[in-house]
């Protein structure tokens, strides 16, 4: 079956920009910030043990309507689940804030 453009794009853009895509598509977040922090973590085992692999560390803030109602964990699992695939192939640590819209920024 032959590839979409779109699969093909984004499997060719940055790991930030293939996070970015799919949490705005999954969560429609009213605000999303995405830092890599990869520098600061190139000298530990795991980033070691990815060859020096670029893009494994990011620090993540989100606020979604998709968060009101869910308690910490499971914003966490939610978002943990929908960047599965980047995980698999080379993400190594997130660093997460989840706030939910009428929640007050309150996590359940």
């Amino acid at each position: 079956m032959p590839e979409t453009t779109s699969n093909a794009s984004i499997r060719s853009s940055s790991r930030r920009e293939r996070i970015a895509e799919i949490l705005q598509r999954e969560l429609s977040p009213t605000h999303l910030e995405i830092q890599d922090d990869s520098a600061r973590h190139a000298h530990h085992a795991g980033a070691r043990a990815l060859g020096g692999a670029e893009e494994t560390h990011f620090n993540i803030a989100i606020t979604s309507a998709r968060f009101d109602g869910l308690n910490r964990i499971a914003r966490h699992r939610l978002v943990n689940d929908l960047l599965a695939e980047e995980f698999h192939s080379g993400l190594h640590a997130l660093s997460l804030v989840l706030d939910g819209v009428n929640t007050g920024g309150k996590q359940s």
